[in-house]
C-alpha cells in the first residue's frame, strides 16, 4: 500500500499533502522539544519541583483544549469557503474569529486566576507542594487572551492553507521561551567553555522563573500572530465588523460545540485521571509527568497528518469533490500508520534514556520507561484514530467524535483507572493499560466508521 503512494497520479496528491503537515509538524517538534528541555530544567531542580508543575498540567489542558475546540469551528468553515472559492464568506468568519477570541480570552483568563488557589487541592497534590503549584498555575494563564489568539488564529491560517505562519510564530515562542528559562530559572552562575570563564546571569527563580519565561513567551506569540494575520492578504479582517454575525456565527459554533464539549469532557477526563494519580505519591507523579512529556514528541506525526486531513477534507466538501475526498482517504490513512509505526518503534527503543534525560531517580525512570513501551505498541492504532477524526473534523461532522472519545474516557480509561488503583491499590502501570485500552476503543470504533463510508457527507453521492 505505501508503494502505491508513489505512482504517478498519486505524487501530487501527497506533495499537497506533506506541504500542509511538515510545518504543522516543525511546529510541534519546536513546541515539544522546548517542554522537553523546561522539564529537564525544572526536573534538575528536584522531584518536588517537577510534581509541582505537572500536578496541575492536566487543568491547563482542559483550558486549551476548550480554546482548540473553537478554533475547529473556524476550521471547518473557513477550509469549505477556501474549497468554494468563496473569499468574502471566509473574510467574515474571521472577523468573527476576532469576537470569540477577545470573548474567551477575556473569560479564560479571569477563571484560572480566581480558581488557581483551589486547583491543587482538587488534583490531591501533595500539601508541601499546593503553595508552588498554585503559583505556577497563577502566572501560567495570566496571559490566556494572547494564548486565546495565537490557538485560534493559528487554526484559521491552517484552515486557509497558510501553515508556515503559525510555524514561525511557534518557532519564535520557544525560542524566547529558552532565552528566559536560563535567565530566570537559575541564579548567578560561571561556566567554563574551553578554558574560558564565563558569567551568566540569573534570577534564580526556579519554578516561578519557568512559569514566567513561558507567559512572556506566549504574550509575544500571541501579538506576532495577531499582527500577521491582520495582514494577510487572504484572509485578514481588516475592514469587516466584528459584530456576531450569526449567519457564520451559527454553523461555526454548530461544528465548535460538540468539539468543545468533547475536549471538555476528555480534558476533565484527564483531570480525574491525573488526580487518581498524584494520589498514588510523589514517584508515580513525577513519572507520569515526564512519561506524558516523553510521549508527546511521538506524536507529532500524527497531529502533524491530522490537520492537514482536516484541511483537505474542508476543501475538498467545499468543492463538492467527491472523487478527491475519496482519494484524500486512501492516501493519508497508510501515510499515517506508517509514520506512527516508525515512531512508535522509536518510542520503544528509546524510553529507559529519554527518561533518564529529565529525572536522576532510578526508580522513576524504570517506572516511566515501562508506561512508555506499553503505549508504543498502540501508538499505530491511535494514529488511525487520529486522522479519521481530523477528516470528520475538516467536513464539520464532530458529534460522532464527541461521542465516541466521551465513552472511551469515561467509561473506559476512568472507570478502569478507579477500580485498578483506588480500589485494587495498583500502581501506575494500571493505569497506563487503562489509557491504552481507550485507545483500542477508539481505533475501534473510527474503523468501523470509516469502513462504512459514513465519515464523509458526501458518501451517498459516491455510491
Amino acid at each position: 500500500m505505501i508503494t502505491s503512494l508513489f505512482k504517478k497520479e498519486n505524487r501530487a496528491m501527497l506533495a499537497v499533502i506533506l506541504s500542509l503537515a511538515w510545518p504543522t509538524m516543525l511546529e510541534q517538534l519546536m513546541q515539544t522539544a522546548v517542554q522537553y528541555i523546561d522539564t529537564a530544567m525544572v526536573g534538575s531542580l528536584g522531584t518536588q519541583a517537577t510534581a509541582a508543575v505537572g500536578a496541575t498540567s492536566t487543568v491547563g489542558w482542559l483550558v486549551g483544549s476548550s480554546v482548540s475546540a473553537l478554533g475547529v469551528g473556524f476550521l471547518s468553515f473557513i477550509a469549505r469557503a477556501c474549497g468554494a472559492n468563496d473569499r468574502e464568506a471566509a473574510r467574515r468568519s474571521v472577523s468573527q474569529a476576532v469576537l470569540v477570541t477577545l470573548i474567551v480570552g477575556i473569560l479564560f483568563t479571569i477563571l484560572p486566576v480566581a480558581l488557581s488557589g483551589l486547583v491543587p487541592v482538587w488534583m490531591q497534590v501533595d500539601p508541601s507542594i499546593r503553595p508552588l503549584a498554585s503559583t505556577y498555575f497563577l502566572i501560567l494563564y495570566l496571559p490566556m487572551l494572547p494564548r486565546t489568539a495565537s490557538i485560534i488564529f493559528g487554526t484559521v491560517l491552517r484552515a486557509a492553507g497558510d501553515t508556515k505562519t503559525p510555524m514561525k510564530v511557534g518557532v519564535w515562542v520557544n525560542i524566547i521561551n529558552v532565552i528566559l528559562n536560563f535567565l530566570l530559572i537559575y541564579p548567578t552562575r560561571t561556566v567554563t567553555i574551553f578554558s574560558y570563564q564565563i558569567t551568566i546571569p540569573g534570577a534564580g527563580l526556579e519554578v516561578v522563573g519557568a512559569a514566567i519565561a513561558s507567559a512572556v513567551a506566549f504574550t509575544v506569540g500571541g501579538i506576532y500572530i495577531t499582527l500577521v494575520l491582520w495582514n494577510h492578504p487572504m484572509v485578514s479582517p481588516k475592514g469587516q465588523s466584528i459584530k456576531p454575525d450569526m449567519e457564520i456565527l451559527k454553523p461555526c459554533l454548530k461544528v465548535a460545540f460538540p468539539n468543545m464539549m468533547q475536549r471538555f469532557g476528555t480534558s476533565l477526563g484527564y483531570v480525574a485521571f491525573a488526580a487518581m494519580i498524584n494520589s498514588l505519591g510523589e514517584v508515580a507523579t513525577a513519572a507520569h509527568t515526564i512519561a506524558n512529556t516523553v510521549e508527546s514528541a511521538f506524536y507529532i506525526p500524527g497531529y502533524g497528518m491530522q490537520t492537514a486531513a482536516a484541511t483537505l477534507a474542508g476543501n475538498a466538501y467545499g468543492a463538492r469533490d467527491k472523487e478527491r475526498m475519496t482519494h484524500m482517504a486512501r492516501m493519508f490513512i497508510p501515510i499515517e500508520i506508517f509514520l506512527m509505526i516508525l515512531s512508535g518503534g522509536a518510542l520503544f527503543l528509546l524510553a529507559p534514556p529519554l527518561m533518564g534525560l529529565f529525572s536522576q531517580s532510578t526508580a522513576v525512570i524504570a517506572l516511566g520507561a515501562t508506561v512508555l513501551r506499553m503505549v508504543a505498541v498502540s501508538e499505530p492504532f491511535y494514529g488511525f484514530s487520529i486522522i479519521i477524526e481530523g477528516m470528520m473534523m475538516g467536513v464539520g461532522k464532530t458529534k460522532e467524535p464527541f461521542v465516541f472519545n466521551i465513552i472511551g474516557m469515561w467509561c473506559i480509561r476512568i472507570v478502569g483507572t478507579f477500580i485498578c488503583t483506588q480500589l485494587l491499590s495498583m500502581g501506575l502501570i494500571s493505569a497506563w493499560a487503562s489509557m491504552i485500552a481507550h485507545n483500542l476503543f477508539l481505533f475501534a470504533v473510527f474503523l468501523i466508521f470509516y469502513l462504512r463510508g459514513t465519515w464523509n457527507p458526501l458518501h451517498k453521492e459516491i455510491a
